[in-house]
């Protein structure tokens, strides 16, 4: 008689593979190509405040931000460049509008790279000779950056609007520009405030270069807003493949974009998993607080540095079978918990207890990978029920 495997199926890690890109160097992170999906924002700082834009920058690195971006509006902003490329612990973008000589400036300054804005430098095209040597010469890539609110004006007089086919004609044919002067270090931005619009964007210039794709949804609104946003639009292109480095645009302190940013990433298992709470809402089935054991497992683990999944269950529904599934995890109902590690029941404890339990357990199993040499990451935790 044969035997019947009743084990877990088999997922695909990624949803769909990466399109292949050229890739180039942003300073020391690589973008495209087979590089791993960076995360970016933008200092909210003058520039020309070089000690306040250096401790934004340095918050930003806390965060997990890997490039970063910094306007450079007035002479005094292209004047200070140079010392933030110099002391910046990430790669320093300088983001160009209006005025070429900035460009040329931030190029001698020593940035990872240059974000010019085509639709909003005036005599942009008859530049660009000139910056194709500059950059080349340095070694500098350049970002083309195109934006729904700035799109060129012979662009909008011809679409009537934004549209799709408006952002990607006005990309390509600046980088077209740049390749009539032997210069392909670049990659492109085609941003729009809607989703749709910008998704389909996206996927249309995917389909017609192999530059690197800089995604973002631009003026995405206050938090929550542009969080939702941003995950959709990201979510969309990401899962098919399209996209190289993002940048989350909220109306928010920029440290939060890096949390959204990441947590897209690893929610798409582009990125190792960090802390990630799966809770179920709650229902009349509960019979244990699962907004309270939800917050306090999250703050006892804060900090571990090993990729653990923890599961806080609520109901016995759901639980017996999510805690199996995760390295640890806890079954509540009746005022006790059953603990379970690597899918076997070890104790069952009080309510009370429960939060304690398995903040020791997870120390417990953390230790043993790190002894065993597991990758660093930080810790997955579900809770539902």
């Amino acid at each position: 008689m044969t035997a019947i495997s009743l084990g877990i199926p088999s997922v695909p890690t990624r949803l769909a593979e990466r399109r292949k890109s050229r890739q180039i160097q942003v300073g020391s992170v690589a973008v495209g190509g087979d590089a791993p999906v960076s995360v970016q924002s933008m200092t909210t700082t003058r520039t020309s405040d070089i000690g306040a834009t250096l401790q934004q920058i340095a918050e930003l690195t806390a965060s997990g931000c890997q490039i970063v971006r910094v306007a450079c509006p007035t002479q005094d902003d292209a004047d200070a460049l140079a010392v933030i490329a110099r002391k910046s612990s990430i790669p320093v973008i300088a983001d160009i509008h209006f005025q070429p000589k900035y460009v040329f400036a931030a190029i001698d300054a020593g940035c990872a790279a240059v974000r010019v804005n085509p639709g909003n430098i005036k005599q942009f095209d008859d530049k660009v000779k000139e910056i194709a040597r500059a950059a080349k010469d340095a070694g500098t890539p350049i970002r083309i950056g195109v934006n729904a609110g700035s799109l060129d004006a012979r662009l909008l007089k011809k679409y009537g609007k934004a549209t799709p086919e408006a952002l990607v004609e006005s990309a390509l044919w600046e980088a077209s520009l740049f390749e009539e002067h032997d210069f392909r270090d670049i990659k492109i931005s085609v941003k729009h405030n809607d989703p749709v619009v910008m998704v389909e964007a996206y996927r249309q210039l995917a389909a017609q270069c192999d530059y690197p794709l800089h995604l973002g949804v631009t003026e995405a609104g206050p938090a929550f807003q542009g969080t939702i946003k941003s995950a959709v639009a990201f979510g969309a292109l990401l899962s098919q493949g399209i996209g190289d480095t993002i940048r989350v645009s909220l109306s928010a302190p920029p440290a939060e974009e890096i949390k959204v940013g990441i947590q897209i990433l690893e929610s798409l298992n582009l990125r190792q998993r960090r802390l990630e709470i799966v809770s179920c809402p709650s229902c009349g089935r509960a019979q244990v607080d699962v907004y309270k054991l939800a917050e306090e497992v999250t703050a006892g683990l804060d900090g571990m540095t090993v990729p653990l999944r923890v599961a806080v269950m609520g109901c016995v529904v759901n639980g017996p079978g999510e805690a199996r599934e995760a390295d640890l995890g806890v079954a509540s109902g009746n005022g006790k918990g059953q603990i379970f590690v690597k899918g076997e029941v070890i104790k069952t404890v009080p309510e009370s207890k429960i939060v304690e339990t398995l903040i020791e357990e997870a120390l417990k199993i953390a230790e043993q990978m790190e002894k065993d040499g597991v990758a660093s990451g930080e810790p997955t935790v579900a809770i539902a029920g």
